[in-house]
């Protein structure tokens, strides 16, 4: 590596260590649980459970937290069953929308994008997803703050068959 090429991965890397510091500081309203809370405007919905929002002029992508949606776009599996109408569901939730982000424990995974709970006003998508049967629990610790929620939505959505789980 040339003196050059380490300087500008440093820089890089100093770069992206900045935009992380910023991001913690434009997260400036604390829950009551400790985890940050603040608002942004859905730019993109990506699937079931991934959105891209604005907010500060930066654009994140966001990951839901605590569940799982078929996927549309992946790079082994390809499209699953359920995909496109578990997207079509968020969609119909958040786009173009201001929601309300909600932090946990980690803030991000391994991919980089940002881990939320998101809200449009007083209802929390994570859970609508879940509870229409577009999603099933994922709990990946320490973001567990309403994996109990979940698994008591999930249960109820299979039982009464409801989105995966309606007979077709």
């Amino acid at each position: 590596m040339t003196p050059l090429t380490r300087r500008r991965a440093a820089l890089r890397s100093l770069l992206s260590s900045l935009t992380l510091l910023g991001l913690i500081l434009a997260l400036a309203t604390s829950s009551a649980a400790g985890g940050q809370v603040f608002t942004a405007t859905v730019v993109r919905v990506v699937d079931g459970d991934t959105i891209k929002v604005r907010f500060n002029d930066r654009t994140e992508k966001v990951r839901y937290i605590g569940m799982d949606t078929p996927e549309t776009h992946h790079p082994t599996r390809g499209e699953e069953p359920g995909g496109r109408e578990a997207t079509a569901v968020n969609r119909r939730l958040v786009d173009g929308k201001t929601v309300r982000l909600e932090m946990d424990v980690q803030e991000r995974d391994r991919y980089g994008r940002l881990l939320a709970y998101v809200y449009v006003g007083n209802l929390m998508v994570n859970a609508e997803l879940v509870r229409l049967g577009y999603a099933q629990v994922m709990t990946i610790p320490p973001n567990v703050k309403y994996a109990s929620l979940f698994v008591k939505l999930h249960r109820e959505a299979r039982e009464a068959g409801r989105g995966l789980w309606a007979s077709h």
